[in-house]
């Protein structure tokens, strides 16, 4: 069984910065993509950031420059370092983990970003 658990997030500025984290438990393949996604109010969910076992990574333009994911593949977590932020950004980020056949999705349970000052 597979789990992820989030943390970080909370009440932050305009121009301010937090980060999320994103341990992964269970069976983890050892090749798999790591993202973050997010839904604002009254909106669908988008992708945010992802990041495969290799290393490569994809990000919205929206957050291009502002937003870094990483990830420490020996621990299963993902990253998402959140600068500049906007209060557009506010939204509860969810976590995302695509592995074996047919990438079969994980979900954490979502954090809450609000960017107000």
């Amino acid at each position: 069984q597979v789990q992820l658990v989030e943390s970080g997030g909370g009440l932050v500025q305009p121009g301010g910065s937090v980060r999320l984290s994103c341990a992964a438990s269970g069976s983890i393949f050892r090749v798999n993509v790591m993202g973050w996604y997010r839904r604002a109010p009254g909106r669908q969910r988008e992708l945010v950031a992802t990041i495969n076992s290799g290393g490569i990574t994809n990000y919205v333009d929206s957050v291009k420059g502002r937003f870094t994911i990483s990830r420490e593949n020996a621990k299963n977590t993902v990253y998402l370092q959140m600068d500049s932020l906007k209060p557009e950004d506010t939204a509860v980020y969810y976590c995302n983990l695509k592995m074996g056949v047919g990438y079969a999705n994980y979900w954490g349970q979502g954090t809450q970003v609000t960017v107000s000052s």
